[in-house]
């Protein structure tokens, strides 16, 4: 998802989608590991999606104070 959609969503739903992406990143691992994964590149497109979750999340918190 794209940073601006990402900020239209609510704190709530932004920790259920942060949830949703680990989870996904992990069976990805997994894949890689037993040499199953068709786009390697998924992997890194994965983390990034975490990194944008987890700051969006951050400046909505900071934005509350």
């Amino acid at each position: 998802m794209k940073a601006s959609a990402l900020r239209e969503l609510r704190p709530e739903e932004l920790r259920d989608k942060l949830v949703e992406t680990e989870k996904h990143l992990y069976d990805l691992r997994c894949q890689a590991v037993t040499e199953n994964i068709e786009n390697t590149r998924s992997v890194r497109n994965t983390r990034r999606e975490i990194a944008r979750i987890k700051t969006i999340l951050r400046q909505q918190h900071n934005e509350g104070r």
